[in-house]
């Protein structure tokens, strides 16, 4: 047997005022996926252990059969993994590149800075910092390391305080070494970048500057096994974004470099799935695992009619050519977690789940929010999906 699961990220949604009530999920068009939900087995899944963070890192990890509570310790080191970087004795941080006004943080992504300027940007700071190293990563997601940290300091991921004073949520906690030479950096980036020639020329074109950096998600090295020591089967991470791309390289999996994957609104879903369909039919892998950001980007910017566009396009050029050309897998599809629309930022509820398997006795239903209520997988804890997905 061959599997797939696609992850749509922040997918899930609350009922939106401009929708009449209904979710993006409920409005969208999106036939295949209908199709597995009538022919497959739906359900509720929570993907975010209670009391954790409800990031893409913890809930992919737990989709992966991971517990985070056993393996997970930042952001950061996933995120390095996929560099290729020596993990041992090192400390790493996400580095946003964001634009802030006066003490607002205005836009955690620096308007979705090109990554050809974020590179330079990128220079300017390793030319200047006092200490540490920063490394470019995909557009406004990059790396700060250090040899020594103390990484147990508290932190706020940008994209939760948008439009809010940032101050209240630099690092911590007060009176810490760390922290405050941290802040430090952070604060004083802000003479760096404010008028550096990207962001003059950006500023000039009416877009926003990424005009301050934000540390965040550090940790060190986590201990995973690989999947196939794991659960028997040997797999592929199909992804434009460099934690779920260093998670399949610390559970050793084969991690490609997909052309066109931008992890926005204008990244090939076409080529994932030819990558996917690659891994599966040509490097007989076992399974495919593909994540897509673009929904997650559009619950973090409000943007309604992108979310609806990115459920409909992973419908009709991700799902369905998996479903036309490899019509004998089993599939899983559900999001990491919800990003809604009228919150703006990951929340931590369940979410709804497909497994599909052609020959099974399907639910009968749609998918969607409140109809995966009413499946016969009923209520379950992402950690298990991985062994009700191969054995179920």
């Amino acid at each position: 047997m061959k599997y797939f699961i696609i992850v749509a990220d922040g997918a899930a949604d609350y009922p939106v005022p401009q929708l009449r009530g209904k979710t993006p999920f409920q409005v969208a068009c999106k036939p295949n996926l209908d199709y597995l939900a009538s022919k497959g087995k739906v359900g509720i899944v929570r993907t975010v252990p209670r009391g954790m963070h409800p990031g893409s890192d913890v809930a992919n990890m737990c989709i992966l059969g991971y517990n985070p509570r056993k393996y997970y310790t930042g952001r950061g080191p996933l995120e390095a993994a996929a560099f290729g970087f020596e993990l041992e004795n090192k400390v790493f941080f996400r580095c946003n590149l964001i634009t802030v006004r006066g003490d607002i943080i205005e836009d955690y992504s620096a308007g979705h800075i090109s990554k050809a300027e974020a590179a330079e940007l990128i220079k300017a700071l390793n030319d200047w910092t006092p200490f540490g190293h920063f490394y470019l990563g995909l557009d406004y997601r990059n790396l700060f390391v250090l040899d020594e940290c103390d990484d147990a300091l508290t932190y706020t991921p940008p994209h939760d305080i948008t439009g809010r004073d940032f101050r209240p949520y630099l690092l911590g906690p007060i009176g810490n070494p760390w922290a405050e030479k941290l802040n430090r950096l952070m604060l004083d980036s802000r003479q760096l970048l404010e008028n550096h020639p990207v962001n003059v020329r950006r500023k000039s074109q009416g877009k926003r500057p990424g005009n301050m950096i934000w540390l965040w998600g550090q940790g060190r090295k986590p201990q995973m096994e690989p999947l196939q020591e794991k659960f028997g089967i040997r797999g592929a991470m199909i992804s434009a974004v460099y934690l779920i791309k260093g998670l399949g390289v610390l559970t050793n999996m084969w991690v490609p470099e997909v052309p066109g994957a931008t992890g926005y609104y204008n990244t090939d879903l076409r080529a994932k799935a030819e990558y996917a369909l690659k891994a599966i039919e040509e490097l007989d892998l076992d399974l495919a695992y593909v994540h897509v950001e673009a929904p997650d980007e559009a619950g973090h910017e409000g943007n309604v009619e992108e979310k609806i566009k990115a459920i409909e396009r992973i419908d009709a050029e991700l799902l369905g050519k998996i479903l036309d050309e490899h019509p004998n897998a089993k599939i899983a599809f559900l999001p990491d977690h919800p990003t809604p629309i009228t919150v703006r930022t990951h929340v931590p509820d369940p979410v709804p789940v497909v497994i599909y398997q052609p020959g099974m006795e399907g639910d009968g239903l749609v998918y969607d929010e409140f109809a995966c209520k009413k499946g016969s997988l009923g209520f379950f804890e992402a950690e298990d999906l991985m062994l009700r997905l191969i054995h179920g």
